[in-house]
């Protein structure tokens, strides 16, 4: 069993001198040993202190939450005793909130409907002239059409090699 009272540091490690002896131990190994112990227990040392820390916030977090819980838990209570009368207040208010919805939403939908009629009207309207619009548009151009091709025939007649060329073009 260990000692717990011993406490060894890297320095104690470093600092350490075995004594020389005959046939011993081979100074260099144990140089080198004594260096790898020595960089261990910091390593260890770190990581006992980086522990410690986290040891440390997790009991002052567990502390924080055993606070937060006991002040959740009076809450409730206190809550509990006020649940039933905010219930029934918010029973009659909700159906009340409820009826003047229904009402608003009635008005809402007869407005939605007369702007329904009012804007299939404007769009059967909007589609009359627009077939208007096509049927005349139409006809210009077909007149143009017929006047462009009526002025190149008078051209073609009037000039050998226009009609050539507009035969080329046709």
């Amino acid at each position: 069993m260990l000692d717990e009272t011993f406490h060894l540091t890297p320095l104690d490690v470093r600092r350490y001198d075995f004594g020389r002896a005959l046939r011993g131990y081979d100074p260099e190994r144990v140089d080198q040993f004594r260096e790898q112990v020595a960089e261990e227990l910091e390593r260890l040392t770190r990581l006992n202190q980086e522990l410690e820390a986290k040891a440390k916030g997790f009991h002052e977090q567990l502390r924080a939450f055993r606070e937060r819980d006991k002040a959740l838990n009076e809450a409730l209570v206190s809550a509990q005793q006020l649940r039933s009368e905010i219930a029934e207040q918010a029973e009659r208010e909700g159906q009340l909130v409820i009826r003047e919805a229904r009402a608003e939403g009635d008005r809402l939908l007869d407005q939605a409907r007369g702007d329904l009629r009012e804007l299939e009207a404007q769009l059967a309207q909007l589609e009359r002239s627009r077939r208007t619009f096509v049927a005349q548009f139409r006809t210009m151009v077909e007149r143009q059409l017929a006047e462009l091709t009526a002025s190149e025939r008078l051209d073609a007649g009037d000039d050998p090699g226009a009609a050539a060329a507009a035969a080329d073009h046709g």
